[in-house]
């Protein structure tokens, strides 16, 4: 029988967010008092039960993760693919892929199809339009299903879920660090994700490095020419010595502008960047990367969803795993 109301008609009534309600009635601190109290006014006189398919899930499990992916073009997610598959292989379970190719309406509609009760958990990377829009509704519908969802790599996120990825901004900060350690007083930063969660953690950690009065060289924005204006600007007026790309087209349009303007890669400019070891490696001269290990962050993802659905993690806390990056120095960072 169905709910007389879910959750996402209690937050209609009450005019705000499903997020809202779901941390309502679990008494989150977020929630002012007089909101909960509302909420749970409400829930009551509507007789709410959350759960609404929750015998239906548990009585029939169909053997099914949904992994949502954000953007298959990009190497680094389809190798974070590759470790889910081979964990899921292993326990027996079945793949079901979808990718929402950055959009948030896509999302939503492949949060809507993970509801209908086959599959047993979810692993998703949060599209880019959906970090803009700052609306995880979607998400919460997904857990009032009593789904278990795993946030991988994009996990700067405020949901009470279980996430996995790495630390973004120990990762530049490191990288800064090592750059200053070595000499090295102007050093510039490019990114094309400045706007998602771990593209600002990668600028805070770059940030964090530079020692006082350091000028901070930043050139961000999604907008190529822009990037790219930026970028020959850092190099040709304003000579760093140094750049530190927060992704990969960041640091294709570095690579290109160095070559473009005679800024030779590693006499005139050290680089490092967050880049696919096929690429960073095969590259003339090679650049130095951050390994970011995707295939094992798949691999924990998996095995965090496992746990979840099969009741060995505490259900009351969510579990945040921290894989290790490790910055491998190629041509782009050779010192004499």
């Amino acid at each position: 029988m169905k709910n007389k109301i879910t959750l996402k008609e209690l937050a209609k009534l009450l005019n705000v967010s499903i997020s809202t309600v779901s941390k309502a009635l679990n008494d989150s601190s977020e929630i002012s008092p007089k909101t909960v109290e509302r909420v749970k006014e409400l829930a009551a006189l509507h007789k709410y039960r959350p759960n609404p398919v929750a015998v239906n899930l548990k009585s029939s499990k169909s053997g099914t993760i949904g992994v949502v992916i954000p953007n298959i073009s990009n190497t680094y997610f389809a190798q974070v693919l590759l470790g889910i598959e081979a964990k899921a292989q292993k326990e027996g379970l079945q793949v079901i892929t979808y990718i929402s190719n950055e959009s948030f309406e896509r999302e939503k509609q492949i949060a809507d199809m993970l509801t209908s009760g086959f599959v047993d958990g979810v692993l998703i990377a949060i599209s880019e339009a959906t970090h803009r829009a700052r609306n995880y509704d979607h998400i919460f519908n997904i857990l009032e299903y009593e789904i278990p969802v795993v946030l991988y790599d994009r996990t700067n996120i405020d949901i009470p879920v279980d996430k996995i990825g790495i630390d973004d901004e120990k990762s530049f900060e490191d990288a800064t660090r090592l750059l200053i350690s070595k000499g090295i007083k102007r050093i510039g930063l490019a990114s094309a994700i400045h706007h998602l969660g771990v593209g600002k953690l990668r600028i805070k950690g770059y940030q964090k490095a530079l020692s006082e009065g350091m000028e901070q060289l930043v050139t961000a924005s999604s907008r190529h020419q822009v990037l790219v204006d930026g970028i020959k600007d850092l190099l040709v007026n304003k000579k760093v010595e140094a750049m530190l790309c927060t992704d990969f087209v960041s640091a294709m349009l570095v690579y290109r502008m160095a070559y473009e303007n005679k800024v030779e890669i590693p006499k005139d400019l050290k680089m490092i960047g967050f880049l696919n070891k096929d690429v960073a490696q095969h590259l003339t001269p090679s650049i130095s990367y951050i390994e970011q290990f995707p295939e094992e962050i798949g691999k924990n993802a998996m095995e965090m969803l496992i746990k979840r659905m099969n009741g060995k993690l505490m259900p009351e806390k969510n579990t945040h795993k921290i894989i290790n990056t490790e910055l491998i120095h190629l041509e782009s960072t050779r010192f004499n």
